[in-house]
């Protein structure tokens, strides 16, 4: 709280009031300005507002009680202390001045001590009052940081037991089966070559074996048989690589950062999304264009990261179906839906941009992207905690930056910006 002397605004049609005010101000150490009636003061008051106000009510043109009216209707004067002061004791002007918002009166003729004392603890009490005012924003700042961080964790929470129990559950039956492929592919591979072995030694076994070796078609089956084995075991090295991505991605951050490739955590996600960005009724299939630069492990806590890179490359998905609705097949294959993904070095900064080829976005929406509680979606589509939790995990958690950038019908992009080891 400053301890500078307020600027104080006296108001009085008696030029020998205002002297002696002023004077008595003066050598207690305040700032002084006058006004002789209610118009010249409501015009300094909107050049340069006091910190407090002493209005005489009588005067010609504005009385004291329309200019107190005027000014705490106004949004930028109404937090003005204003004392009255008055002849008119009577207690009907009394209780009309301080209806009108005036905290205080002073009856003429004053005394200057009273004066003194009466603008020394309003002064005491704006202070206070503007000091609680700025400890109530910043509570309400600290608990809606607060509340974006419990948001978060327990969104991060409940995503990772879910996930890792999802893959946990996917990895016992798959390494059982993946595991017994090869085997069985020595198992078939013996059985003909006994097979063969039979018919080599026996080539003409007899009518009914020869007809049911011929409505077998035992050769197609030696030859199809192993690329069918061989078609089980990429499908479950298929789905332990999903099982690995889904644990890469819900991976448990630390109490402090650890290193990680973000190649890993960029990939995982985007395998993790692939159901979204197949072909449906609506639209063709939305392409991911990679474009990696060399970038080395970073120091930053996975798990977040990767609840970013997944809220950034959904929303861009969310974008592209949004902006083909009313467009016609061939309308969007003449500019295929698509989704960039860059990363580079800069200095001791990696880079990762995330581009669409959607509408874009106004100016007025991209500047509220990231505020708490800002959506695009309709109801029940968006919490609008999305971005503010992507924006606070970026700049808050690892010091970098995530920025926005779009223009209506070129897309839409975001950048991040995290330290990156030299």
């Amino acid at each position: 709280m400053s301890d500078a002397m307020p600027f104080i605004l006296i108001v009085d049609d008696n030029s020998t009031n205002l002297s002696v005010l002023s004077k008595a101000l003066k050598l207690d150490g305040y700032k002084v300005r006058m006004a002789m009636d209610g118009e010249d003061a409501l015009a300094q008051v909107e050049r340069n507002p006091p910190e407090l106000i002493l209005l005489d009510i009588e005067m010609p043109k504005l009385d004291g009680f329309e200019t107190c009216r005027r000014l705490q209707a106004n949004p930028k004067t109404q937090g003005i202390p204003i004392i009255f002061m008055t002849a008119l004791s009577d207690t009907a002007n009394k209780v009309k001045g301080l209806s009108l918002g005036a905290v205080d009166y002073i009856t003429k003729p004053f005394e200057q001590e009273e004066v003194l004392a009466r603008v020394k603890v309003h002064w005491r009490l704006k202070r206070l009052t503007d000091t609680l005012e700025q400890q109530v924003a910043e509570r309400t700042q600290a608990l809606q940081q607060a509340q974006l961080q419990l948001v978060q964790q327990e969104k991060l929470s409940a995503l990772g037991q879910l996930v890792t129990g999802v893959a946990h559950e996917i990895n016992n039956p798959i390494g059982c089966i993946v595991g017994n492929v090869d085997p069985l592919q020595d198992y078939i591979s013996d059985l003909f070559a006994i097979i063969n072995l039979f018919r080599e030694k026996f080539p003409q076994p007899g009518t009914d074996f020869e007809e049911e070796l011929e409505a077998f078609d035992l050769d197609y089956i030696q030859d199809d048989l192993p690329k069918l084995i061989q078609a089980m075991k990429d499908g479950g090295n298929r789905i332990r690589h999903i099982s690995t991505s889904l644990r890469t991605f819900s991976r448990t951050d630390k109490d402090h950062k650890v290193s990680f490739n973000l190649y890993e955590g960029l990939d995982s996600t985007i395998l993790i999304l692939k159901y979204r960005l197949k072909a449906n009724v609506q639209r063709p299939a939305i392409k991911i264009i990679k474009d990696y630069g060399d970038i080395p492990e970073v120091q930053c806590f996975p798990g977040q990261l990767n609840q970013v890179f997944m809220n950034l490359i959904a929303n861009a998905i969310d974008a592209l179906d949004e902006s083909n609705k009313g467009r016609t097949f061939e309308e969007i294959e003449a500019n295929p839906n698509r989704i960039t993904i860059q990363t580079e070095v800069s200095g001791e900064l990696a880079i990762v941009r995330i581009k669409d080829n959607a509408k874009g976005m106004p100016d007025e929406v991209r500047a509220k992207i990231f505020e708490q509680g800002f959506t695009t979606k309709g109801v029940g589509k968006g919490t609008g905690l999305g971005l503010a939790i992507a924006h606070q995990i970026i700049v808050e958690k690892h010091g970098g930056t995530l920025t926005c950038h779009s223009e209506p019908g070129k897309g839409t992009a975001f950048i991040i910006k995290i330290p990156s080891p030299a």
